[in-house]
C-alpha cells in the first residue's frame, strides 16, 4: 500500500488540506525528526507531511536533522517522497514564480551528517548509486500532470545545495553556474542522499523565488523576496501535488 511522504512546509503542513488529520510525534535512534509529522489522507491516498525547518520556520538549514526526517519516514511506511524546495535560479529562463523539476544536484554543504553508513561491518560495504538521484518515475509524472493541468515547468535542471543560512556571494553565484548548476537551494542534499540509502525514491519540486545574487541588473536575494514569491505562487505546487499523489503507483 502506498504512503506518500511530503517534505517542505510554507502552507503544506495545515491540517484542513487533509482528511482525519493527526499528529504523529515519534522518535529515531538518530535523534527526533524537525517537527511531529502530520498524517492524513490527500485524494483518497495516505499523506505524511514533515515540515523541514519547523512548523515556524525556526530550524536553519544545516541544523536540519536528515537523518531522523528521512528514518522517520521510512519507519511509518513512507513508500515515496515528494519534497518542496524555494530555490533561486541562476538562469536567465528560469524566472521568479518558475517551478523546476530537477534531475540531478550537486552538495556543496560542508558541515551536515550525509549518510547513515558512517562505518561498515567486516565485509558489507555500502557505496549506494547515486547517478540519477531523482527517481524518474515521479519526475515523469510531476512533469506530466504539470502539463495536463496547464502548470509550465522546465523538466529538468541541476540543484546545488549550499550550506546556510547565509545567501551567496556574487563570486560563489557566479561559479556555479560555470559549474553547470541551474538552481540553488539549501535543502536538497543530504535529503535525497539519505532517501537513496534507504531505498525510497525521492523527487523534487523547486519553485524560483529570486536570482541568487549573479544577476547584477537585479536586487541580490533577501529573505523577504523569497518569502513574498513563494507565497504567491505556492497554489501552484498545491495543486501539482494535489494533483500527482493519486496517480503515484505502489
Amino acid at each position: 500500500m502506498k504512503r506518500i511522504a511530503i517534505i517542505g512546509g510554507s502552507g503544506l503542513e495545515k491540517p484542513e488540506l487533509f482528511q482525519n488529520a493527526e499528529k504523529l510525534d515519534i522518535s529515531t535512534p538518530y535523534g527526533r525528526p524537525s517537527q511531529a509529522l502530520l498524517h492524513g489522507i490527500l485524494n483518497n491516498t495516505e499523506v505524511v507531511i514533515l515540515s523541514r525547518h519547523g512548523y515556524d520556520h525556526t530550524i536553519p538549514p544545516a541544523q536540519v536533522n536528515n537523518k531522523a526526517n528521512i528514518f522517520a519516514l521510512k519507519n511509518l511506511g513512507c513508500t515515496h517522497i515528494l519534497a518542496t524546495t524555494a530555490c533561486g535560479s541562476l538562469r536567465e529562463d528560469i524566472g521568479r514564480g518558475d517551478i523546476v523539476i530537477p534531475d540531478q544536484f550537486i552538495d556543496f554543504t560542508r558541515h551536515r551528517s550525509i549518510t547513515y553508513f558512517d562505518e561498515f561491518e567486516p565485509g558489507k560495504m555500502k557505496h549506494t548509486p547515486m547517478a540519477d538521484p531523482f527517481d524518474r518515475n515521479l519526475r515523469r509524472l510531476l512533469i506530466d500532470t504539470a502539463e495536463r493541468i496547464g502548470i509550465p515547468v522546465h523538466e529538468r535542471g541541476t540543484i546545488i545545495s549550499i550550506e546556510g543560512p547565509r545567501f551567496s556571494t556574487r563570486a560563489e553565484s557566479r561559479m556555479f553556474r560555470m559549474w553547470g548548476a541551474d538552481i540553488v537551494n539549501m535543502s536538497v542534499a543530504p535529503e535525497a542522499i539519505l532517501a537513496n540509502e534507504l531505498g525510497i525514491p525521492y523527487a523534487a519540486v523547486a519553485m524560483s523565488t529570486d536570482f541568487d545574487s549573479w544577476k547584477e541588473d537585479e536586487e541580490p536575494v533577501t529573505w523577504e523576496e523569497v518569502l513574498r514569491i513563494f507565497a504567491e505562487n505556492v497554489h501552484n505546487v498545491l495543486n501539482l501535488l494535489r494533483e500527482v499523489i493519486p496517480l503515484i503507483e505502489s
